[in-house]
């Protein structure tokens, strides 16, 4: 089952809404004494309920067709506060690149192994512990499902294309 993170009809977020909002990344800052600058605002405007996972890289792109002046090393930096704040989560998943992540409840991902779509999961039972006690204290699980996101699968050789009915 996908994450659903609607928000009420204005577009606020839900009590239950796990994703962030730029408003919620504007508070976390300046409740701590950072600075607000315009070049954050445009930061927390693109992971405004971003369900992409986007990367550092793809974040400054969005960020560059209204602040053509920001730099990577800003967003860079921006997203290492917000992560260390746990206002989003920096994730490693196998993609080559950190993905951020405005949804910080515990969830899972799936993975498209061709096209690299990143998808969050719920998983009733993720209380997977290791067979063996190996000395590690266990602060989490996160458990990544890779494979075809549909539009992949579609496209995959030796399976027919919905929009084309197979020959006979």
């Amino acid at each position: 089952m996908v994450v659903d993170s609607g928000g009420d009809r204005y577009g606020r977020r839900r009590e239950d809404d796990p994703l962030r909002q730029a408003h919620d990344l504007d508070s976390a800052f300046r409740v701590r004494g950072l600075r607000v600058t315009p070049q954050r605002r445009a930061i927390f405007a693109v992971l405004d309920r971003n369900e992409a996972h986007p990367s550092a890289e793809s974040i400054h792109s969005a960020v560059l067709d209204e602040m053509p002046d920001v730099s990577l090393r800003t967003v860079y930096q921006t997203l290492s506060e917000l992560t260390e704040m746990g206002e989003i989560l920096s994730l490693d998943l196998g993609t080559g690149a950190a993905r951020f992540d405005p949804n910080t409840d515990p969830h899972h991902h799936l993975v498209c192994e061709r096209c690299g779509v990143i998808r969050d999961v719920e998983v009733p039972r993720a209380d997977v512990v290791p067979s063996a006690d190996h000395g590690f204290t266990i602060h989490g699980t996160e458990i990544v499902f890779r494979g075809l996101c549909p539009a992949c699968d579609r496209t995959t050789p030796n399976r027919p294309v919905a929009s084309h009915p197979p020959t006979q």
